[in-house]
């Protein structure tokens, strides 16, 4: 599957580890929204959309978002279970996200990653070459 197109924003947050979101458009058929570029301690990586995990209240059945303490629509005090993970559980990130979409081979997803952190250097490049001209 080709990559036909990258698009990155990057993010005015130099204190955070997120650095841009991309765009991704596959065999200009389809997009992948919200791929995060991420510094991490070993260098940047992308992190794939996802979505928090939700458990429905056991009294109302109103779904909550894990680790909540109380319903958000009964007021009532959920299970500990619901809010604390379970030893054998680890990676509480892994446990309160899902992707929504992700490759399915390590080969695609290193291409992926390589497509999308090239297009965030070029996207920085020109950001910076946009600044410099601005202060002349």
């Amino acid at each position: 599957m080709e990559i036909t197109e990258v698009r990155v924003v990057l993010k005015d947050s130099p204190d955070k580890k997120l650095r841009a979101y991309a765009t991704v458009t596959f065999e200009n058929a389809f997009v992948v929204r919200n791929i995060k570029v991420i510094e991490g301690t070993t260098g940047l990586f992308i992190a794939m959309p996802s979505r928090k995990v939700k458990q429905g209240c056991p009294k109302c059945n109103f779904k909550n978002e894990l680790r909540s303490k109380y319903c958000n629509q009964c007021g009532s005090q959920l299970p500990v279970n619901m809010h604390a993970p379970s030893a054998e559980q680890s990676g509480a990130t892994q446990l309160e996200h899902k992707d929504i979409a992700h490759p399915i081979t390590q080969s695609f997803r290193e291409y992926l990653q390589k497509r999308v952190l090239d297009a965030y250097e070029e996207e920085k490049k020109k950001g910076s070459a946009l600044g410099s001209s601005f202060e002349e």
